[in-house]
């Protein structure tokens, strides 16, 4: 150890399935409940936390509620006193908090972080939700004429792809499929219970699958979601004082980048990159070159499929398939379980659930599960390496992670 790793001693995520407003709950009731959950396959005591980073994009729309750094002390008095902060990046608001708790371990400044993603959505209806979600959007300037923000972005991300390479609407279907598919043998996905159709038969039938916007279909997207989800990090310090502690992984790599708000000034500054959307990839660069390996090193991806789109723009964006073929990925089976690079084996975001704020934590539980050994019906076997991939906006905020299994012994 040189004192500048981090590790991941324990995780975890709430069921991603349920409507905490009809339950009564809040964001007290939710932070608690991330907090004992995330502390206790930890191994630790809360007094042994030192600084605390939470993730949430929307509490003031959505509840009424800022400040959210304030709510683990609000609702555990063991943390009263402790520093702690919000952080918000869209849906990228539980990776800022990662990294930001990264940082604060690698300068040596603490050895114990609590790092929680929490998010309530289901507290108005959808169209409201809708409404809240695209103030992630550069207000004023774009979208006017959407109905609902955020599936007419990505459709015209899909739409940027059709006009540069050509693209197949049924490998977007695919992507949907094979992620609700997935998402039935996660037993925390918002979608595990759904009675899903074929939707290479009937992906385009309007009452099976209506559309929603643009090319974009109710399958190619995720859904409103209530949750939270929780990590311990801790740095080598911690582990030397505490010789007893195993880890469960350890963040090998990270990479951040951040673009303009604006989806046409992305489309325009990419113009004569084969990439559209070039800054993500650097973000992917950034975190397998900290990490030391390559494409092929990785065994598997959790990536940001808010939509079918996003996803496809993952698979050539992280280099799985040349610039605008990542539909060759799809129809050789490289995605699915037993493929070349597993992606998604939780169901993802349309699948498995997308509370906003905590979807980047949540992604970091389930790689530290796979590299563990600990995925249940979703683990890739022998997976010791694996990547995450979450955007915030139509990709102004970009976070990669490379996880990594902890030595034994």
């Amino acid at each position: 150890m040189n004192d500048t790793n981090v590790w991941v001693l324990g995780g975890y995520q709430s069921d991603f399935a349920r409507n905490l407003t009809r339950e009564g709950g809040d964001f007290a009731s939710l932070t608690a409940e991330v907090i004992d959950g995330t502390l206790a396959p930890a191994g630790i005591a809360p007094r042994e936390i030192e600084v605390l980073h939470v993730g949430n994009a929307f509490g003031e729309l959505f509840a009424g509620q800022g400040q959210l750094g304030a709510m683990p002390a609000t609702v555990r008095d063991e943390f009263w006193g402790l520093p702690a902060s919000r952080h918000e990046a869209a849906c990228a608001s539980g990776s800022i908090a990662m990294l930001s708790a990264i940082a604060d371990l690698r300068t040596g400044d603490y050895d114990c972080a609590l790092v929680l993603g929490v998010e309530l959505e289901k507290t108005v209806a959808g169209d409201q939700g809708a409404r809240y979600l695209g103030a992630a959007a550069w207000a004023g300037h774009e979208g006017e004429e959407a109905t609902f923000m955020w599936p007419y972005m990505f459709a015209r991300v899909a739409d940027e792809y059709d006009r540069r390479y050509g693209i197949d609407d049924r490998h977007l279907r695919a992507i949907a499929q094979l992620n609700l598919a997935n998402a039935k043998r996660n037993p925390l996905a918002q979608t595990r219970g759904w009675d899903v159709p074929d939707l290479a038969v009937n992906g385009t039938d309007d009452d099976l699958n209506p559309p929603v916007e643009g090319r974009l279909r109710r399958y190619d997207c995720s859904q409103m979601t209530d949750g939270g989800a929780g990590v311990v990090l801790v740095s080598d310090r911690y582990l030397r004082a505490h010789p007893n502690v195993r880890p469960a992984a350890r963040i090998a790599g990270w990479g951040h980048r951040t673009a303009g708000l604006g989806l046409e000034q992305k489309f325009q500054k990419s113009a004569e990159d084969p990439l559209i959307m070039p800054h993500v990839a650097q973000a992917v660069s950034q975190a397998f070159g900290r990490a030391g390996v390559a494409l092929d090193g990785i065994d598997g991806l959790e990536t940001h499929d808010c939509f079918s789109a996003s996803e496809y723009m993952a698979i050539d964006h992280i280099g799985l398939t040349p610039p605008g073929q990542s539909w060759r990925a799809i129809e050789d089976g490289s995605i699915e379980m037993g493929g070349r690079l597993p992606i998604n084996p939780s169901g993802g975001l349309i699948g498995g659930g997308h509370p906003v704020g905590a979807t980047g934590v949540r992604m970091i539980v389930d790689a530290a599960k796979q590299v563990s050994d600990g995925a249940g019906e979703m683990q890739v076997e022998g997976a010791s390496r694996f990547a995450t991939l979450n955007i915030g906006g139509s990709t102004a905020t970009t976070v990669s992670f490379v996880v990594e299994a902890a030595p034994v012994g």
